[in-house]
């Protein structure tokens, strides 16, 4: 997502590490200041999966991006690359903080973790107008593990919409990072992780192990709540600020057009516009999504123009006061009464 993204230069980065390494030179290297070990994550998601596998472990998790910030937008403090510097573990999503990538690549962490390596990562943008999902779409797709070889073709939007609808967020194949928004592959990251987690702390894997196999049996219910919630709908497209949602349109076999592409901040252009109404339409949509961190502008401006509602879907990079809930379960359920009630689902 190319949202103001400002990066600290390599050279101000490398100072901030030397900086902090040389003041925290006394310290243990596998500890915070409070003596204990310490994993840092990058935003919420990882954040999340690493505190509900280490559970009640004696290990502390922080995270980089603090609530109510737009983890595109993060800058690092020199505090912050020094903690990434002595953590025992990093967490990551490469491709989705620019910032983060290039101080984790000169940091001396002992395990970084990106978690693009621990699934399969695809392209995704706005859907291709008019594809049609036939009956399996109204029947909620079961993919299981193949369902998501779309790689090469898949959702990939090759310029058929105005604004550029194809996410490019670096990563190691310009795949969209979003995989958390997909239960399924959020529980693929988890398994991942707790094998991650296990080397860095081998006397808790037990418990770690025990904490994933938790974790994941919520997240399997949970996809199963959203295969039966949307199960009877009268419409598969919803459309959406910008196009986050594309492991979750995948999954459950939804159309998503985001207005403005990949930024949420960009405004839509007239052409795009009419498009959506012409979709909204023909669709029979009924509501225009937007999200908690980022401006909901556009979403207004096209609600106003097209004569459409206005609610909320959240890509859940961050909890806020705003956010329909206080964790991921809690906002994905408010993600899912949205989508049901937009979609017209019974």
């Amino acid at each position: 997502m190319n949202v103001r993204r400002r990066l600290l230069t390599g050279t101000a980065i490398a100072g901030a590490t030397a900086l902090s390494l040389g003041t925290l030179s006394a310290c243990s290297g596998a500890s915070d200041k409070d003596g204990k070990p310490q994993v840092v994550a990058s935003f919420y998601p990882m954040e999340f999966l690493a505190k509900q596998i280490i559970g009640d472990a004696d290990v502390r998790v922080d995270t980089l991006t603090k609530p109510g910030v737009e983890p595109h937008d993060l800058e690092l403090k020199p505090r912050q690359v020094g903690d990434l510097s002595k953590a025992d573990v990093v967490v990551y999503l490469k491709g989705l903080q620019p910032a983060v990538d290039e101080a984790v690549g000169q940091s001396e962490a002992k395990h970084k973790v990106d978690a693009a390596t621990l699934t399969s990562l695809e392209k995704h943008g706005s859907s291709e107008h008019g594809h049609d999902h036939g009956d399996e779409g109204h029947e909620g797709h079961d993919h299981g593990d193949e369902g998501h070889d779309h790689a090469e073709g898949g959702h990939e939007h090759e310029g058929g919409h105005e604004g550029g609808h194809e996410h490019d967020h670096g990563g190691e194949a310009g795949g969209d990072p979003h995989v958390w928004l997909d239960p399924t592959k959020y529980a693929e990251v988890a398994k991942g992780l707790n094998k991650k987690l296990a080397e860095a702390y081998p006397d808790h894997k037990a418990d770690f192990q025990k904490n994933t196999d938790a974790l994941v049996t919520k997240l399997t219910a949970l996809d199963k709540e959203f295969t039966a919630g949307l199960k009877n709908r009268t419409t598969d497209t919803f459309i959406t600020t910008h196009a986050a949602f594309g492991y979750l349109a995948e999954r459950y076999g939804l159309d998503q057009e985001g207005i403005s592409g990949v930024s949420p901040e960009a405004e839509a252009s007239p052409a795009r516009i009419k498009e959506i109404q012409e979709i909204a339409k023909e669709e029979k949509v009924s509501t225009v999504f937007f999200e908690t961190l980022a401006s909901n502008k556009g979403a207004k401006t096209v609600a106003e123009d097209t004569g459409l509602k206005t609610g909320v879907l959240d890509p859940i990079e961050g909890i806020n006061d705003k956010s329909k809930g206080d964790d991921y379960f809690e906002v994905m359920r408010a993600n899912l009464a949205a989508l049901k009630q937009a979609l017209g689902a019974r």
